[in-house]
């Protein structure tokens, strides 16, 4: 799997994501300042609330925009044994039941998954617990974390 493949692919949902929270922006500036939506009395509220949306919506586009300016600035450097496991590794574990899962270490922007040929690749940051406990772990190394009540237990299979 291409690293620079992924990232263009991250940067690219993310630009997507973000004309999405733009015009949802929009949308909400324009009915919290419409003139239809001034209130009329104490319980008519769908101006304020359409002003809270538009500054949600505000702060959810600027996060959008820090992390597509540190998936620019993303350097994945080749994986190095000595290290372990570092920002910007590709890495294969598999769990208890043999279910094998690709995940790809990023400066931000967890919860995404990606299409690298046939295979999903899900992208992790360094914040998430999965990506904290594989920090230094290297091929053949057990990883596990505590969900709730349940401990995940997963082994390294490969390294890139």
């Amino acid at each position: 799997m291409n690293k620079f493949s992924l990232q263009q692919q991250v940067l690219k949902r993310l630009a997507e994501d973000l004309l999405q929270a733009e015009d949802a922006v929009r949308v909400a500036h324009e009915t919290a300042t419409h003139a239809e939506n001034i209130a009329e009395n104490k319980y008519d509220t769908l101006g304020l609330e359409a002003a809270y949306l538009a500054t949600g919506q505000v702060r959810r586009a600027e996060a959008i925009r820090q992390a597509m300016a540190k998936w620019r600035q993303f350097r994945p450097n080749p994986y190095d044994a000595s290290k372990g496991i570092q920002l910007g590794a590709l890495v294969c574990l598999v769990d208890s039941d043999d279910k094998q899962q690709q995940l790809f270490l990023g400066p931000d922007g967890g919860s995404m998954q990606l299409g690298s040929g046939t295979q999903l690749v899900q992208v992790i940051s360094m914040e998430a617990p999965l990506g904290r406990a594989m920090l230094g772990k290297c091929e053949g190394d057990d990883v596990s974390i505590q969900v709730a009540a349940i401990r995940q237990q997963f082994e390294v299979l490969r390294v890139h």
